[in-house]
């Protein structure tokens, strides 16, 4: 079964510092239209400046949800997408005049209520809903998160909680029915927690400066510091609370199963991409869906390049025409090693930076529908190049468009190895007939 699609009948408004960078924000959330889903506008940054809540935005940050689009970035979103995930919100505009969203008690509860008063309506449209098929289960050491299929038409939840070293929290589980009356009752409230033993550390990394210990929840050995839990198992409640704002980015109903042990954000959006991938291979169709992926034989149709100067072996996601990722597998059979360096191998930079440029080629090329033209590089700029890249790396490009007219396009680009940023651009192309480059 599905449901009718929801926003919001008013505007709303709330203002506050980041949990993490203590900036004065203030967030608007607006009624959007059916099947727009949630999508962030900076106006600090002019009225074009705006970021899709899926999970082809999602960008790597310590210990929160981030969301990109080429320079534009939202940072810990994730209270405010289990606020609509838990509420059954699908489409929103989100006005933001700074780079992260108010904290308010570093929970969900502030957005809940605000959402509430606003008031919920139904819109003339179904909801995608994703009902899961196959055990999916992503890890990360002795984190382990997995989807499984469930007897009926809900999500349940399941989130253990291994115990510190420190005794300050001790080993907990927490189960969860996911419905707007139990978000709200049971999850909403829950706060973010850190240990006693990390604050330096974070304070060192200059996060949570302007933070007192009744601004956010800080557990040592005897229990909370200058505090009071809500729940006795709050840090299992909160940690299922960012789960269910990072699944919002599926956009669509989940139905199963879902049982976490000790997972964050990291894990939590990979399991979200496969997901992704099992919603493509059933036919369900959400904003953010991976529309495509191509072969090399496909990739040879579109680009000129050939061995050994052809840099992308796979598209992984071609997403809406508006944003690629690709891999690139790096062998020590590459002709370059041979060179650079005899003993030390390393891919040169240029080449990264090569291989995004021909990964954004072959989105322009589709994007625009020009297999008989060559998109020519004309101007690179804040390039920047982050780790070295060895024999036996697989590189994950990414391309973005910014913008895109008849003869020229400008595309955000990034390289990753692994979980660590390799490289990353902004280039400007210019369209050409491929005869002129022949």
């Amino acid at each position: 079964m599905t449901r009718r699609q929801r926003t919001i009948s008013l505007e709303a408004e709330i203002e506050g510092p980041g949990l993490f960078t203590g900036q004065a924000v203030h967030l608007r959330l607006r009624p959007a239209e059916p099947n727009t889903g949630l999508v962030f506008t900076r106006v600090d940054l002019g009225p074009t400046a705006t970021v899709p809540a899926t999970i082809q935005s999602v960008v790597r940050r310590l210990q929160r949800t981030a969301l990109a689009n080429g320079d534009v970035c939202v940072e810990t979103v994730e209270h405010l997408l289990a606020a609509l995930a838990g509420l059954g919100i699908d489409n929103l505009q989100a006005e933001v005049n700074g780079p992260e969203l108010p904290a308010c008690d570093a929970s969900a509860a502030d957005y809940v209520r605000l959402i509430r008063q606003a008031g919920i309506v139904e819109q003339d449209a179904d909801r995608p809903a994703l009902a899961i098929q196959e055990p999916v289960t992503v890890m990360d050491g002795e984190a382990v998160l997995t989807a499984l299929p469930g007897p009926d038409e809900d999500l349940d939840l399941s989130f253990h909680l291994a115990g510190s070293g420190d005794g300050a929290v001790q080993p907990q589980v927490f189960h969860l029915k996911l419905t707007p009356d139990a978000f709200v009752q049971e999850l909403a409230s829950a706060r973010t927690f850190i240990l006693a033993s990390q604050v330096e550390d974070m304070r060192q990394r200059g996060f949570g400066t302007h933070l007192g210990y009744q601004d956010i929840l800080v557990l040592g050995p005897g229990g909370p510091v200058d505090n009071v839990l809500r729940f006795p198992d709050e840090p299992a409640r909160h940690k299922m609370l960012d789960l269910v704002g990072d699944l919002f980015l599926t956009n669509c109903d989940l139905r199963g199963r879902i049982v976490a042990m000790g997972s964050g954000h990291a894990l939590n959006h990979r399991l979200v991409r496969l997901l992704m991938e099992q919603a493509a291979g059933l036919g369900v169709v959400t904003r953010g869906s991976i529309r495509q992926a191509m072969d090399i034989g496909q990739i040879m149709a579109v680009l000129p390049h050939r061995y050994p100067f052809l840099l992308v072996d796979r598209v992984i996601e071609l997403e809406d025409d508006v944003r690629a990722v690709g891999v690139k597998n790096v062998s020590i059979n590459e002709h370059f090693f041979q060179g650079h360096y005899p003993g030390t191998p390393i891919m040169p930079g240029v080449l990264i930076v090569e291989a995004m440029a021909q990964l954004a080629g072959v989105l322009l090329l589709k994007k625009l529908a020009r297999a008989d033209q060559v998109a020519v590089l004309l101007s690179m700029d804040k390039v920047k190049l982050r780790k070295s890249v060895h024999p036996g790396d697989q590189l994950r490009l990414e391309a973005e468009v910014v913008r895109a007219k008849a003869r020229t396009a400008e595309v955000f680009t990034r390289a990753w190895v692994g979980d660590r940023l390799a490289a990353e651009a902004r280039l400007r192309f210019m369209l050409v007939p491929a005869q002129e480059e022949s």
